[in-house]
């Protein structure tokens, strides 16, 4: 190879590595501004963002950093037995950019809070009351299972699929944290069954290994949430 096209290579082969290597090296990273409370009337427009543009910081009080949504249980009276609760930039303004959110989640005596995933955070759960069976699913297949009881924790790795069940005859409260102001949350009995438009009932039977008349059977038993 010439001199000349050898040196043109490896300019070619710097400029794309320092390319690749910019945003490791970028002095700012995350947010350069105090805060970015979330302007939830910028979604009336056409423009769209990776989660939320700011308020102009003379609009923004107090308020937009608080919420009470955690406060009361939610209502359990569903099949599941367990109601979830969100802290997210959603409903609390005050948290867009900031990568945190909580949510509350109430069970029934035995409620479960069926297997499901958060594609964008870690999950950490804190039992205040109750005991619970907790478990997640590695993408190998293995089971990670516990009993985790009141005053107790436990860690649920971001994007895998796990569940939480009261273990108990009364009822039990946890309050989870997560490293995203918007995890997401994926129920895969309801991305398989209740998914609009419906997902094939022949996939669905081969994947199951289920008759398809029993894949539609238990289609019916669902709507797109609980």
């Amino acid at each position: 190879m010439a001199p000349k096209h050898l040196s043109a290579v490896l300019l070619a082969a710097g400029a794309i590595i320092l390319a690749l290597a910019v945003p490791l090296l970028a002095g700012d990273p995350d947010m350069l501004q105090d805060f970015c409370v979330a302007d939830y009337g910028s979604l009336k427009g056409p423009l769209r963002v990776n989660g939320f543009p700011c308020k102009r910081p003379e609009n923004v009080t107090a308020d937009d950093f608080f919420s009470n949504v955690l406060s009361l249980p939610g209502n359990t009276g569903n099949p599941v037995g367990s109601a979830v609760t969100a802290a997210n930039v959603e409903k609390v303004p005050g948290l867009n950019t900031l990568g945190m959110s909580m949510s509350r989640v109430d069970y029934a005596p035995w409620g479960v809070n069926p297997p499901h995933t958060h594609p964008r955070a870690t999950e950490i759960i804190f039992v205040l009351e109750g005991s619970l069976d907790v478990a997640f699913v590695t993408t190998g297949g293995n089971l990670y299972a516990r009993t985790v009881c009141k005053g107790e924790l436990f860690v649920f790795p971001r994007g895998l699929v796990h569940f939480q069940r009261n273990n108990g005859g009364a009822p039990a409260v946890a309050i989870s944290a997560f490293n995203s102001q918007l995890p997401g949350t994926q129920s895969l009995a309801v991305a398989m069954f209740g998914s609009s438009p419906p997902m094939p009932t022949d996939v669905l039977a081969r994947a199951l290994q289920i008759d398809g008349g029993v894949a539609e059977t238990i289609k019916s038993k669902f709507t797109l949430k609980y």
